[in-house]
């Protein structure tokens, strides 16, 4: 009887529920399928049924009458439970992506002053033409916790992105930097670092405002958002996929360990921050650059806490590959 209500998809606790629910119908069926023979008078009946057959047949409708009441009860409760858990944990997530500032589930960084917006352009804007680039892959090593993490960093689908990262880890800014945002509650979403404010440890603002001030022009260096959808030539410049009405997915996606940047609600106000995505981030998919992969070390990015420094980051590989188009 067990197995039979075990077939209908219950646990443990709800089988028991069931058999107990089935009541004396199911003690008399019970008693006439035990292995050893006995009597049928021997078994409880229900009211004045004569013959044996008729018992059992009763007893079948009687078991039948309960399950069905029983099972649709436990499953609606069952639903109940799960449907509830997936609201709760989704209204979790959905008060994470809505807590304001540099809090925010969406990988916000908060410039002070943000770039004058260029039209969409399947190319490059101008205004943008004179940022590094990164022509094919490279590979970067950063040293943090005494660790290596291996970063391999696409040109190829996120050229500017990936140039201005790849320049940025050159000149040596991210050495010192902390990591000031973790977040794995309610569930693993990243790590995020590279505000050049973090060096100093006496630093009293706000962490996660900052980008990089480039030395030539005094001014900070700003990237336009880059996604190349798949099976498109070329990249998507300034602007979400889904605002650029473009179905198609990102050739880089938030996988667990994609390495994307950070940005405020404008789109083409990345600057130096980034972060690692500590599990498949399909909601960000679209929205935020990225432009780089963990392939070594991802422990230690799982390790990272909040306040912990990049201790170097040096390109390893690939360096040949980078174009300096600007006086910096």
């Amino acid at each position: 009887m067990k197995i039979g209500i075990a077939l209908l998809g219950l646990g443990e606790k709800h089988q028991e529920l069931g058999i107990t629910s089935i009541g004396k119908e199911g003690q008399f069926i019970n008693c006439l399928s035990l292995p050893i023979r006995r009597n049928p008078q021997d078994c409880f009946c229900p009211n004045s049924l004569n013959t044996r057959s008729q018992k059992i047949s009763s007893g079948k409708i009687g078991i039948i009458s309960h399950i069905t009441r029983e099972v649709r009860l436990l499953y609606w409760k069952l639903n109940m439970e799960i449907n509830i858990r997936q609201w709760i944990v989704s209204v979790m997530i959905l008060g994470a992506l809505l807590i304001g500032g540099c809090a925010q589930q969406d990988v916000t960084s908060q410039p002070s002053s943000l770039p004058t917006e260029p039209p969409l352009t399947a190319q490059a804007p101008d205004a943008f033409s004179n940022l590094p680039r990164l022509e094919g892959k490279a590979t970067v090593q950063m040293v943090i916790n005494g660790r290596p993490v291996i970063i391999e960093v696409d040109g190829t689908n996120a050229p500017i992105t990936a140039g201005n990262f790849v320049d940025l880890v050159q000149r040596q800014v991210y050495d010192g930097l902390m990591f000031h945002r973790v977040v794995r509650e309610p569930e693993p979403f990243v790590v995020q670092g590279g505000d050049p404010q973090s060096k100093d440890p006496n630093f009293g603002g706000s962490l996660g405002t900052g980008g990089f001030i480039d030395p030539a022009t005094d001014q900070q260096r700003y990237i336009p958002l880059e996604i190349t959808p798949e099976g498109a030539p070329s990249p998507v410049y300034g602007s979400p996929l889904q605002s650029a009405r473009i179905n198609q997915s990102p050739v880089l996606q938030h996988k667990r360990g994609a390495v994307a940047m950070a940005r405020s609600q404008a789109p083409n106000s990345a600057s130096s921050q980034f972060y690692f995505a500590l599990s498949d981030l399909q909601f960000l998919d679209g929205n935020y650059a990225v432009f780089g992969e963990v392939t070594e070390g991802m422990d230690v990015v799982d390790g990272i806490q909040e306040g912990d420094r990049i201790q170097s980051a040096q390109v390893v590989d690939g360096l040949e590959n980078l174009r300096s188009n600007g006086p910096s």
